[in-house]
């Protein structure tokens, strides 16, 4: 009787030592996704490493919060449906958070970024100036489920333009720029000048900013708790000066 009463007290230690562990030690993971060709936002390091403003804006506000990511890369056109499907948790892509057709399909958190579009040509074009000067025959080539992308559509469809070439990187459109295969890329004004100052004297931008918008963290809708931790690690961050140290390392 007494072997059967110590044993009993063991496997009740046991599953109390381990409840203790598992509840002392656990911490939420979300799986964060993003589309890696879009520096200085999100990219990849010489080693293949996800890596980009983003991926240290998303690992310092789970730092601040104290819940853990793991970034996943994925085409940009599947991110929202993946959140939607709950196969993933969190989009970090600069993404527009002031679109209201994705306002409707997921919740965005506060704004961390102000940016727009700009208008990408060769070096050594000197015909089109700005937005004005692309013309019905004319090829221009933006990335697929960005607003750069609507924006080139758009030009296509009142006949501004002859094509919207839509690609799924934006390193592919400006290959097709610089190859000759389309006359303009459409992108977001601090992809463009990440790419020159990577890649000087191949492309430039002309013209004026256009459709100014705001980048934004993206979780499946209804999900208010993820969305509150993600603004009140934001806000402390700029509060206490992480955001502006992360900020600088990449635009600066």
């Amino acid at each position: 009787m007494k072997k059967i009463i110590k044993i009993t007290a063991l496997l009740l230690m046991l599953a109390l030592s381990t409840t203790m562990m598992f509840g002392c030690g656990s911490s939420d993971v979300y799986k964060v996704i993003t589309e890696p060709t879009f520096p200085p936002f999100d990219t990849t390091d010489e080693e293949g490493n996800l890596t980009g403003f983003d991926m240290d804006l998303m690992t310092a506000i789970a730092e601040d919060q104290g819940f853990e990511v793991e970034f996943e890369s994925m085409g940009f056109d599947a991110l929202i449906p993946a959140i939607q499907a709950g196969s993933a948790d969190i989009i970090a892509a600069g993404m527009n958070g002031m679109d209201p057709a994705r306002q409707k399909k997921v919740d965005f958190s506060d704004f961390y970024y102000d940016s727009g579009l700009v208008v990408l040509v060769k070096e050594d074009n000197n015909a089109i100036k700005g937005i004005d000067d692309l013309t019905k025959d004319m090829k221009v080539a933006s990335q697929i489920e960005t607003t750069g992308g609507d924006k080139a559509t758009e030009l296509a469809d009142n006949g501004t333009i002859a094509e919207a070439v839509i690609l799924d990187q934006f390193d592919t459109c400006v290959l097709q720029l610089i190859n000759g295969d389309v006359n303009a890329v459409i992108i977001d004004l601090p992809v463009a000048k990440s790419y020159i100052d990577k890649q000087p004297g191949k492309v430039k931008i002309v013209g004026e900013t256009l459709n100014a918008e705001s980048y934004a963290f993206a979780v499946q809708k209804g999900n208010k708790e993820l969305l509150d931790k993600i603004n009140a690690g934001l806000k402390n961050l700029k509060d206490n000066g992480k955001f502006d140290e992360i900020y600088d390392k990449w635009f600066k």
